[in-house]
């Protein structure tokens, strides 16, 4: 996925914008996007406002990065011009991220849970490929890189957290956790979790509460549960580097 400087200097903005554009009908359209979610509820619904509180800072993370892109010139020196390429590498994945979630609010307000679960999908595959397949190694001393990681792994892990929600309320709505759920939720996000650094990790953890605090009973309690052992897995692997 190369992309040029000129073709990433608008392409990212552009696709924020209409991400942006798209999360704002979502939220004043009638019915608007917490109607849908209080008409589905399902075993993986969290508890909304999670959702924005998330939503705030990785705006910020983004606008960040994004001024870093426009900011950098390549022909300025070799070290911008490296810097620039960790930015621009993401671009692509970036991109078709905002726009699946931007076509994908159109059809959850729709109450078209089945189509938007595709886009979801879509997006939430992308950027977990771009985390396993084609990011490099954090450095700590280039802002491009620290941005780049914050980004795209918090972009990651709020996926993972949309798309176990719209798949339970597209396709199980009203129904509870099978035990079956409960051993795969546990396993798959303790899996997530020892394999992670400290910012995706930290979502696993932050998805684990924002779905336990929108449950109730014994799956509220179990999920915390999975919440409590995923920071520990997270902040053991990460203070044992």
């Amino acid at each position: 996925m190369g992309m040029s400087y000129s073709t990433a200097k608008w392409l990212a903005p552009l696709s924020f914008a209409i991400d942006f554009a798209a999360q704002q009908y979502g939220l004043f359209a009638s019915p608007n996007m917490q109607d849908i979610n209080d008409a589905n509820l399902s075993f993986f619904s969290p508890q909304p406002y999670f959702i924005g509180a998330f939503f705030f800072p990785q705006q910020l993370l983004q606008l960040a990065w994004l001024y870093r892109l426009w900011k950098l010139n390549p022909k300025k020196s070799e070290v911008e011009r490296k810097e620039l390429d960790q930015i621009v590498d993401y671009v692509p994945y970036y991109a078709v991220g905002n726009l699946c979630i931007a076509v994908w609010m159109i059809f959850w307000n729709s109450e078209r849970l089945d189509i938007s679960n595709v886009f979801v999908t879509i997006n939430t595959l992308a950027q977990l490929y771009y985390l396993v397949a084609k990011l490099e190694p954090m450095n700590t001393r280039s802002t491009s890189s620290l941005l780049t990681h914050l980004v795209s792994k918090t972009f990651a892990g709020i996926g993972v957290l949309d798309l176990l929600h719209n798949t339970s309320a597209a396709f199980f709505k009203g129904q509870p956790a099978s035990t079956v759920v409960k051993v795969v939720t546990g396993v798959g996000f303790g899996l997530a979790s020892a394999s992670s650094d400290w910012i995706f990790g930290g979502c696993m953890v932050y998805d684990l509460v924002a779905l336990a605090v929108g449950q109730s009973g014994d799956w509220r309690v179990l999920l915390g549960a999975y919440a409590v052992g995923s920071a520990a897995i997270v902040g053991a692997k990460n203070l044992a580097k």
